[in-house]
């Protein structure tokens, strides 16, 4: 039996307005090729480095989000490489001394932090290749994991939560698609109690969770049957293949000595945490906001809500700010604070319109009071579950309040006794039938007749009441 034996590499471009070393736009989202370019990023003769401060500062708050340790001194290198992407030749990086060392996600123990410029980008096309520098220059963060991941499931797990982070934090949008954010996976697997790790191979710039979980599992596959048919592994950089689903090799792996490192002479040392350009850790630390998994537990215990409820508000830090400005005029309302309805119908309901019409949470109509007041008026049997969704579907075109909906619409709910017990005993000479299954004991029979009630109310008979005489009336 094998064991195998897992370490992460993740890149994740920095949200900044400028690149790292020049005065460029930052823009992700820029299409034409070669736009937001400058000597400086494309690595012109006789042009210097200047830091960005602010990509620093949001590696700082990185660092403490996951619990590592800040550098006082820390200081970047040239890692010399040669690709067509890279324009200068090499890449202003950190080896020695990462801006972050330790910390810890989800069980996961990370060795380091560091910061560095990103490359551009490469296009293929008709037997051609072209570059584009847009990307070149850009503020990449780069994390790297002790090897404590034992299978594909536990590194998408823990890739998924660093990524809720940065987004939390405003330090990176993560966007796997758009390519700001990239994993690299280590892999080796060895005979179980064998007292020593197998041979690494590293598969490079793997840019979905899918295709990290595909490409781990792949791998391990491919190098028991190696190790199986008593072939040797090879220590080699190997490539995912979406279309295929398999891993094929890349180059032999490089070591850290051929990359040359030695430290930036265009660029001073950093003292982070003091002297006079120093940062103010104490402050920064007071800024972390409340993180993803630590709201998640604090969801499940304030307001009871489902497993599933919580992972579709905690996944967008927007959602569950606005779910919660919700809950709170909900709690002033009911004195139980009970916000599960509430939740139901912002993660099902109103999520479900907002994707019908492509609409964006700060495009939203709907403000949090308004859903509130309409959780409000069920709950108290002002409104039925059944009008609610026309009544949410008018608010949403809207952005009126509900109760004032419920008038102008017509659609106030009908409990008065006296009427409803009329419209009942209708109801129960024309099914006379479902009446006499009913007093056999046929329960279905009841929904029946409610839903019967309903349908002549045109959903406005109060639910409650409305069984509650059914079953007085049918004894």
């Amino acid at each position: 039996m094998y064991i195998p034996t897992i370490g992460l590499e993740i890149h994740a471009e920095l949200k900044t307005k400028t690149k790292m070393f020049c005065a460029c736009k930052n823009d992700p989202d820029e299409e034409k090729p070669n736009t937001n370019v400058c000597p400086v990023c494309l690595g012109h003769p006789g042009t210097l480095p200047v830091m960005n401060r602010e990509a620093v500062k949001l590696m700082i708050t990185i660092g403490g989000a996951l619990k590592g340790t800040i550098a006082d001194y820390s200081q970047f290198d040239r890692k010399s490489y040669f690709y067509p992407d890279l324009p200068k030749g090499y890449q202003i990086s950190q080896y020695e001394y990462p801006i972050v060392r330790g910390g810890l996600l989800r069980d996961v123990r990370i060795t380091r932090v560091h910061l560095e410029e990103d490359a551009g980008r490469l296009a293929h096309a008709n037997g051609i290749s072209l570059v584009d520098f847009n990307r070149a220059g850009r503020p990449l963060m780069e994390l790297v994991t002790e090897p404590d991941i034992k299978n594909a499931e536990e590194a998408v797990f823990f890739a998924r939560g660093l990524q809720e982070i940065l987004r939390y934090l405003g330090a990176s949008d993560a966007d796997m698609e758009k390519g700001q954010m990239r994993i690299e996976a280590n892999i080796s697997i060895a005979p179980e109690n064998a007292g020593k790790l197998g041979t690494k191979v590293e598969v490079k710039n793997i840019n979905s969770f899918k295709a990290v979980e595909g490409a781990i599992k792949f791998e391990i596959d491919r190098q028991e049957k190696l190790l199986n048919e008593g072939k040797r592994i090879i220590q080699e950089t190997r490539g995912w293949d979406d279309v295929r689903n398999v891993t094929v090799s890349q180059r032999v792996k490089e070591e850290a000595n051929d990359y040359r490192y030695f430290p930036e002479p265009d660029l001073p040392p950093l003292n982070l945490l003091s002297g006079p350009d120093g940062f103010d850790w104490e402050k920064i630390k007071s800024e972390i906001p409340e993180l993803p998994d630590e709201k998640r537990n604090r969801f499940a215990v304030e307001y009871a809500l489902n497993k599933d409820i919580i992972e579709t508000l905690v996944a967008e830090k927007e959602l569950a700010d606005w779910f919660e400005e919700a809950a709170s005029e909900l709690k002033e309302k009911i004195k139980k604070g009970d916000v599960q309805l509430l939740a139901n119908y912002l993660t099902s309901d109103l999520k479900g319109l907002m994707k019908t019409k492509g609409i964006s949470l700060p495009e939203l109509k709907i403000t949090p009071e308004h859903l509130a007041h309409l959780a409000f008026l069920i709950q108290s049997g002002k409104l039925t579950s059944r009008l609610a969704k026309d009544i949410l579907a008018k608010m949403f075109e809207t952005g009126e309040d509900p109760e004032g909906l419920m008038k102008s619409e017509g659609m106030e709910t009908l409990s008065d006794e006296g009427e409803l017990q009329k419209i009942v005993e209708e109801v129960i000479s024309k099914n006379e039938k479902s009446a006499a299954d009913y007093r056999k004991g046929k329960q279905n029979a009841l929904q029946f007749l409610v839903g019967q009630v309903m349908a002549r109310t045109k959903g406005k008979a109060e639910p409650g009441i409305t069984k509650a005489l059914l079953e007085k009336l049918l004894k």
